[in-house]
């Protein structure tokens, strides 16, 4: 595929100019042109669960996994200022502010936070802290809903300082093993190690509870663990084959919880993934060959780039039973075919060009959003996908929430560059050109090159720093 020119959003002025390239690209966006007056915005409508709780908005910050934290998996003062960001975004529900792991092998780098009872006291102070600022912000936390991301990295584990992938699988797979040069000795976990991860699991979950945390989220997208077990079709075993099966190891944990603390459980999900892709002609990205049906992506309908979400209608069926109400979607991997998770126009340093307008990959995610919504209307769901829409995430959120495609507009990259997005949307305020994310990708390129995670370009925190000069430098002897 040959590289093709993108038209960058922030070049489309009027909303016209917005929906008119909409139009050529071959693609459609619920978009309201005229936003409501401040108070009057969906937007800022709450929603009531069913124990209750009012949760006081529609924004939602996503979980983004940190790279900021100690060698022991404790908070930094740089992961204490993000968390505080988020928390006085405005934003009413906060889903676990970056992915934790529930043990040492699990972590998907050195830097990440571990949750366990060494631990434990930093957890409840982040807590507390995370309260107390939107507090102060805006008088009560009442309506403020914060959650726990739990995680296993599964493959994509990289726990020590020496950066050396350590894998956990749970079966062969004919393009991964390959692409990420997993040893032909290397053994899937067995079903006794699944048992005591999900051990592990339970137990992170109180101490997320005793901390404080109203829910945590048992993550089950982009390629980690809970990810993988959900295409683990040809595993044999309890954990594999038939979905029931794949679904044992996330019901063996909310059935811990429920014996235990009985905190509620979320699911991060991807509820479709494509095959990975690699660079190809002119470095745009190209979907990796494989033989036959690939049927190792969930959701997918086995070509590889196509989606079927009869599986996945099932598997949220099966939620409804355990009692999970909130689910966030997502889909694809960071690791092998980023532009499905992230739509953006500029790519990581290891990654490929867009093989297509990155706008219609956000409307892929909005309108497979949209279908699982429609489908199971109990089930209050979060979308995510919006960054790279820029300035018009305002008019596109609206327009969703307002026709009932999703319960909330989730924003992850966003609020790195523009915390309080959400304050000056709700506020009507013009929004700021210069905090807007334009998806150029360094806070994945600084990680994967060692360094923090933060917005280098557009924060100032991050560009006094030393590693915004390694991190230019860097980008100039890899520019794709």
């Amino acid at each position: 595929m040959a590289k093709q020119k993108i038209t960058r959003v922030a070049q489309l002025k009027t909303p016209s100019d917005f929906t008119d390239h909409l139009d050529k690209i071959g693609t459609r966006l619920p978009f309201k042109t005229n936003l409501s007056k401040v108070g009057k915005s969906s937007l800022g409508t709450p929603l009531t669960l069913k124990s209750g709780f009012e949760i006081g908005n529609r924004f939602c910050i996503l979980p983004m996994e940190g790279w900021d934290g100690t060698i022991d998996g404790l908070p930094t003062e740089h992961t204490k200022r993000r968390w505080q960001n988020f928390a006085t975004s405005g934003a009413k529900l906060l889903w676990g502010c970056e992915a934790v792991a529930v043990r040492h092998d699990g972590r998907a780098n050195p830097n990440q936070l571990l949750m366990n009872e060494k631990n434990f006291p930093a957890f409840k102070e982040l807590y507390t802290d995370l309260r107390k600022g939107h507090e102060e912000k805006y008088g009560s936390s009442s309506d403020l809903l914060i959650g726990l991301q739990l995680t296993h990295s599964g493959r994509f584990s990289v726990p020590d300082v020496d950066r050396s992938r350590k894998p956990h699988t749970l079966y062969k797979h004919s393009v991964l093993d390959e692409k990420f040069n997993l040893a032909k000795t290397h053994q899937a976990m067995t079903d006794s190690d699944i048992d005591e991860l999900v051990n592990d699991f339970v137990k992170a979950a109180g101490l997320a509870k005793e901390a404080g945390f109203q829910f945590v989220d048992i993550k089950h997208c982009h390629g980690y663990l809970g990810h993988e077990f959900l295409s683990a079709k040809n595993r044999t075993g309890k954990y594999g084959g038939p979905l029931k099966n794949r679904l044992n190891f996330l019901r063996a944990i909310v059935e811990g919880i429920n014996a235990t603390s009985k905190i509620p459980v979320g699911v991060r999900l991807s509820a479709f993934d494509f095959v990975p892709f690699e660079k190809g002609e002119e470095n745009v990205g190209v979907p990796s060959s494989f033989q036959g049906r690939y049927n190792e992506a969930f959701g997918g309908d086995g070509t590889g780039t196509g989606i079927d979400l009869n599986e996945v209608f099932e598997l949220l069926e099966q939620f409804e039973e355990l009692g999970i109400e909130l689910v966030c979607i997502t889909a694809g991997s960071p690791y092998y075919n980023p532009h499905v998770i992230r739509p953006a126009i500029f790519p990581p340093s290891d990654g490929y060009l867009p093989p297509e307008d990155p706008l219609i990959g956000v409307s892929r995610q909005i309108y497979i959003t949209s279908e699982i919504k429609k489908k199971f209307p109990n089930l209050v769901i979060i979308g995510s996908a919006y960054s790279y829409l820029q300035e018009w995430l305002p008019h596109v959120g609206e327009a969703v929430i307002d026709k009932g495609m999703a319960d909330f507009v989730g924003l992850g990259r966003m609020v790195l560059s523009y915390p309080n997005m959400p304050e000056d949307i709700l506020n009507g305020n013009k929004l700021v050109r210069g905090n807007i994310c334009r998806t150029f990708s360094d806070c994945t390129t600084a990680p994967r090159t060692g360094m923090l995670s933060g917005c280098f370009p557009l924060d100032s925190y991050y560009k006094e720093m030393p590693e915004a000069a390694k991190l230019k430098e860097f980008k100039k002897k890899v520019r794709l």
